[in-house]
């Protein structure tokens, strides 16, 4: 009888560390989760560690609550990488074809792929992803698969994705600390995109914004390729310390007003609702306004969405993007902010859960697990199970015949 296989998604977000568990079913080739824990995090800031053992403490937590869930150990897991330390570049990569008869092989393309990484990094940065998006062959343009194909020089464009070293050697750190084995490096807009996007959507055109706590990452997709990726340093967090701030009230107390009477435009509450605070917490004695507070919160949303049209204009695909914009993340369920999105960025906007995964336990069907769920979506695609691949092995451009195995896995994910 054949061994059981799991798969583990982490997502260290700043207020919340999250895990999937998922199992594999040969039968349908798709996950079905059984288990998820969500803890408060701990150590995080902005989406990075700036205290290791505090981060730790929030990893074990939410480690033992999903191994009590499901009665099996976790030992490996694939994790998110975060901050607005990430930048993505776009580059490109030229090659001769090697074989007499020029017909276009595996390795081939990987040296392609690895010749587009031949740029100037700076010493406290580290590859994280390399995208391959289109290639071109002796002048043609616009080939997705050139593999079988016969020429001369084969050329590649590619996104390349960075993350600053200190980060991810303290990440690194952390995984190993609590106890597990590090599985894939994502970057949470590319994971979250893996649960929420259809591929029409990404042939189309459309721009993911995942709003956690303290960052918004961005993901846009054209032609079914990664276009641009970029992290805000916003998120929801800010939104709770402005509502402390006018209101004079504790953080805890700020959270629940946001969660139980926030809305994103003030039209949409009546001008004469009253919030008692003391309702919320008894060491407050104050009533304020709820028009007040939501337009306290509409005042940090117009700037966080002011920065997503701005990385849209830099692109020049401000109003342009025919699926529009997918919102997900904790943040994203604030009442109103869809139609908010449309006014601001003048697009389509729809709230993004993730798909394509089957569970009963109704929590994974939350935008603040989209993340954590594309995590094991992720793991799934750029591994097969029983067999070793990844993509950590195929961006370093490993040649042996191991290593092309590899890298054509990870490439044929991306390529139609």
């Amino acid at each position: 009888m054949a061994k059981e296989q799991y798969i583990t998604g982490l997502d260290i977000g700043t207020a919340s560390a999250r895990v999937i568990q998922a199992k594999f079913d040969p039968a349908t080739g798709g996950f079905s989760v059984i288990g998820a824990s969500e803890v408060p995090s701990l150590g995080l800031r902005r989406g990075v560690i700036v205290d290791i053992e505090e981060a730790v403490s929030a990893v074990s937590s939410a480690l033992e609550k999903v191994e009590r869930m499901t009665g099996v150990p976790v030992t490996a897991a694939n994790v998110s990488v975060g901050g607005n330390h990430i930048a993505s570049i776009s580059s490109h990569g030229v090659i001769a074809i090697s074989r007499a008869d020029g017909e276009i092989s595996e390795s081939d393309i990987v040296r392609c792929v690895d010749a587009s990484q031949a740029i100037s990094i700076p010493q406290n940065k580290e590859v994280l992803h390399v995208f391959p998006k289109t290639f071109t062959l002796d002048g043609q343009p616009g080939i997705k698969d050139p593999l079988g194909m016969t020429g001369i020089r084969l050329e590649v464009d590619t996104i390349i994705v960075q993350a600053g070293l200190p980060f991810i050697k303290n990440l690194s750190r952390v995984i190993l600390q609590a106890g597990l084995e590090m599985g894939e490096m994502v970057l949470s807009a590319c994971a979250a995109s893996e649960a929420v996007l259809n591929k029409r959507q990404k042939d189309l055109g459309v721009c993911l914004v995942d709003i956690g706590a303290g960052t918004t990452s961005m993901a846009v997709y054209e032609e079914g390729d990664l276009f641009h990726t970029t992290v805000l340093p916003l998120g929801g967090m800010h939104i709770t310390n402005d509502v402390a701030i006018g209101l004079r009230c504790s953080i805890e107390t700020a959270e629940k007003v946001k969660l139980f009477y926030g809305h994103a435009d003030p039209k949409a509450v009546s001008k004469d609702e009253e919030i008692d605070l003391s309702k919320l917490d008894a060491s407050e004695d104050q009533n304020t306004s709820r028009e007040y507070v939501v337009e306290i919160i509409e005042a940090r949303l117009e700037e966080i969405f002011r920065m997503v049209n701005n990385e849209l204009k830099k692109i020049q695909r401000d109003g342009k993007l025919p699926s529009g914009i997918v919102l997900t993340g904790g943040g994203s369920k604030l009442p109103g902010i869809v139609e908010f999105s449309k006014k601001h960025l003048r697009l389509p906007t729809v709230l993004g859960k993730p798909q394509n995964v089957t569970t009963i336990i109704d929590r994974v069907d939350d935008p603040s697990f989209a993340t954590a769920v594309g995590l094991v979506l992720w793991g799934g695609k750029m591994s097969s199970f029983g067999s070793g691949g990844g993509l950590g092995d195929a961006v370093k451009g490993i040649l042996s015949s191991q290593g092309v195995t590899k890298a054509r896995k990870w490439l044929k994910s991306f390529l139609p």
